[in-house]
């Protein structure tokens, strides 16, 4: 496994695999906890601010929509993409308005390989919540899975605007920027 692909896998299982997220992206709480996010330079303050966000992300009012999702990210963590997807289309069919429900199966997506379906879902899920930092950086992910540096780069950076405190992410974008003089970005 090269050191990219371990980094991107790292990323991608960390910020939709660990932590869950979903419907709550239009509670009004999260403003709050956005501006507290990018204001603070306390790290496990940022960590609790950041955790409180994933959870509003993955509040959804309809039971069964929370089991599909529980039951997609069990099959991830499982590294049963096939099942995942089968789990995160059903959600997004049921509700297409659900962020969560995109960004995840866009997870399921690239963990199968298929970027463009991944990136396309990521659009949806970024559509809906802009201030996906996790959506944010998987499309990073995709880009650099296509060898596609500027755009990833964006994309790092545009994370980084909003959650300042993704150290691995900053760290990747460092690495793109210091790239040698020949590759412009």
């Amino acid at each position: 496994m090269t050191i990219r692909r371990f980094f991107s896998l790292t990323v991608l299982l960390t910020l939709t695999l660990g932590v869950p997220a979903g419907a709550g992206q239009g509670n009004m709480r999260l403003d709050s906890l956005f501006q507290a996010l990018h204001a603070t330079a306390d790290g496990a303050y940022a960590e609790s601010v950041e955790e409180h966000i994933w959870d509003f992300w993955l509040e959804h009012p309809d039971p069964a929509m929370v089991r599909d999702m529980r039951a997609g990210v069990f099959s991830l963590n499982g590294d049963d993409y096939e099942s995942a997807l089968r789990a995160f289309d059903a959600v997004v069919a049921r509700d297409p308005s659900y962020a969560e429900g995109w960004n995840k199966r866009a997870a399921a997506h690239y963990m199968l390989g298929d970027y463009r379906a991944a990136m396309l879902d990521l659009h949806r899920a970024l559509s809906l919540e802009p201030r996906h930092f996790g959506a944010l950086v998987e499309l990073g992910l995709v880009y650099l899975a296509l060898g596609d540096e500027k755009p990833a780069l964006r994309a790092f950076d545009a994370a980084l605007t909003i959650n300042p405190h993704l150290t691995r992410v900053r760290v990747q974008a460092d690495a793109l920027r210091r790239r040698p003089v020949g590759r412009d970005l």
